[in-house]
């Protein structure tokens, strides 16, 4: 079924019907457009939040970048972000594949429309004017019909009046013979109108305006069709994205399963262990009686003999550091400022970076080496002496960087000795397996270990002793029960155990392991010829049994 058939006399109708369906295909456009503008806008605002909401210093400036708990929100945050931009390309396919194409189309669809009517109205002014002229030709055909009768009874009147003379009947006769004439004309023109209007009319209804009918009943069909697909772009840009969306939401699910409350405990005990020893007993003093007062192993340690220890009123206090207020740090270049813990670790991290930049620099040195090398075979590839300034800066930097590996090195070994020895301090008061003696060698009997105590407990303490840790003496040392190796291991460096409860070892050393790193950066080991003590875990290539 067509419209040139069935609808040949609908035109208004169609014309209502096609201008209806481009006044759809617009306002679809229109809201595309307002949605594309919603989605922009939802984007805009997720960005503007992530931003929000993302740390504001590098990573490797901020410490709690460090915790599964905040990696896991920063890993939220990213997919959010990457979500938004989800929907900006949702909004940017819509945009171009719905709003400016079919926006085009239906300037085309409205100029064609246009042309048909246009054609339809030219027809139809045609047909109105043979259909006028037709009536022309009838009323003059009429007319001329009875002014030929009017002359034809004129004549016979006079014909048969016998008052009336021979030319005057003649004359009468005449015009009704030319009256009659032009009759018979009109009625050959009318004749011929007639059947030219019948012929016009039978092509404008059967041939013309079908065929006009037909065009625009296909048009607004292709304007149908197509904007029956417009309609399936809006899923089809949502679909698009849907894998990506997905994606970003399991990486939300991995984010939050990623979460470690174990391990971001571990990551708060890295950064903020101190490594100081832990604060003794606080002292009995007794005011009650004058009485010499004998001086303890440290100003916070336990009495010896089992006697409470009485302080003289001039005795300096130590500060229990826990409970004081913090003062004012200045940061020095070998972070001394820092409690020791702390301290090594980030020497061992400056150590590190200065000697990932040597090594730059003597990749750098040997590059321009090379290139020298080839521009004095090859002179035609360049000047050799404009190399020489590189050269001469990369050895500069070279001589910098071994002297700052030096400085950092030096500061490392005196940080690791003194985490040593407060970690001496702390287990001797705990009953804890001996860590690094730091008041006899390795070997040393527990009766000397015990003589030192005492020696070292009737030496008035200094003032220097106030700032140092306290409880600088072991109540035991190596002689229990002697221990298996639990491995093996190999001295990747030279140490020079200078401190008490370290032990030396040479580069390239076969060693014995006894006791693992405890996460303070110092491991036990068993020399073959004898004698155990701390060696820096950095230090070894370890092999467990």
């Amino acid at each position: 079924m067509d419209w040139g058939t069935e609808l040949w006399d609908q035109f208004e109708v169609l014309e209502r019907h096609t201008q209806w369906g481009l006044d759809l295909l617009d306002r679809y456009v229109k809201f595309v457009k307002e949605r594309t503008e919603v989605e922009q806008a939802y984007a805009k605002q997720l960005r503007s939040l992530v931003k929000k909401y993302l740390p504001k210093r590098p990573a490797k400036d901020d410490p709690e970048s460090k915790f599964s708990q905040q990696q896991s929100f920063v890993q939220i945050l990213q997919e959010v972000n990457d979500f938004a931009g989800q929907r900006e390309l949702v909004a940017e396919n819509l945009s171009v594949r719905v709003c400016l194409e079919l926006t085009k189309y239906s300037q085309e669809m409205k100029q064609e429309r246009k042309m048909h009517f246009q054609e339809g109205r030219r027809a139809q002014q045609q047909l109105e004017n043979g259909f006028k002229q037709l009536e022309n030709s009838k009323r003059k055909f009429e007319r001329d019909c009875r002014e030929a009768e009017k002359a034809a009874q004129t004549a016979e009147r006079l014909d048969q009046d016998i008052n009336a003379t021979k030319a005057d009947v003649e004359k009468a006769k005449q015009q009704a013979h030319l009256r009659s004439h032009m009759a018979e004309e009109s009625k050959n023109e009318y004749a011929a109108q007639l059947q030219r209007f019948n012929r016009d009319q039978a092509h404008f209804y059967f041939s013309q305006m079908p065929q006009i009918f037909d065009k625009l009943q296909d048009m607004d069909e292709r304007r149908a069709t197509r904007l029956g697909a417009g309609y399936g772009l809006l899923s089809e840009a949502e679909l698009e994205v849907v894998p990506i969306i997905a994606k970003c939401l399991e990486g939300m699910k991995v984010a939050a399963n990623a979460v470690d409350p174990k391990n971001d405990s571990q990551v708060l005990i890295e950064l903020h262990k101190s490594g100081f020893a832990r604060p003794g007993d606080v002292e009995f003093e007794d005011f009650s009686q004058p009485m010499n007062r004998a001086p303890s192993d440290s100003s916070l340690g336990t009495p010896s003999e089992g006697r409470p220890e009485l302080r003289g009123p001039g005795r300096i206090r130590t500060k229990r550091w826990p409970f004081g207020k913090k003062n004012k740090t200045v940061v020095t270049e070998d972070f001394s400022h820092l409690p020791p813990e702390q301290q090594r670790k980030r020497l061992q991290q400056q150590l590190e970076e200065r000697s990932r930049e040597l090594q730059k620099e003597v990749d750098q040195r040997e590059a321009l080496k090379k290139m020298k090398d080839v521009y004095e075979k090859t002179p035609q590839m360049g000047d050799p002496a404009s190399l020489e300034p590189q050269i001469a800066e990369t050895l500069s930097n070279i001589e910098r960087l071994k002297l700052d590996v030096q400085k950092y090195e030096a500061w490392l070994a005196e940080a690791e000795s003194r985490v040593l020895s407060n970690r001496g301090d702390s287990l001797s008061r705990h009953a804890r397996p001996p860590d690094p003696p730091a008041s006899a060698p390795p070997d040393s009997s527990s009766n000397s270990g015990s003589q030192d105590t005492k020696e070292s407990s009737e030496e008035p303490p200094s003032e220097e002793s106030q700032d140092t840790p306290i409880y600088t003496e072991f109540d035991e040392d190596f002689e229990e029960e002697p221990t298996s190796p639990i491995g093996h291991c190999v001295a990747i460096y030279h140490f020079e155990g200078s401190s008490e409860g370290t032990i030396s070892m040479a580069e390239g050393e076969d060693l014995s392991l006894m006791e693992e790193d405890k996460g303070d950066g110092w491991t036990r080991v068993r020399r073959k010829e004898g004698g155990e003590g701390y060696v820096p875990t950095s230090y070894l290539r370890v092999t467990l049994n």
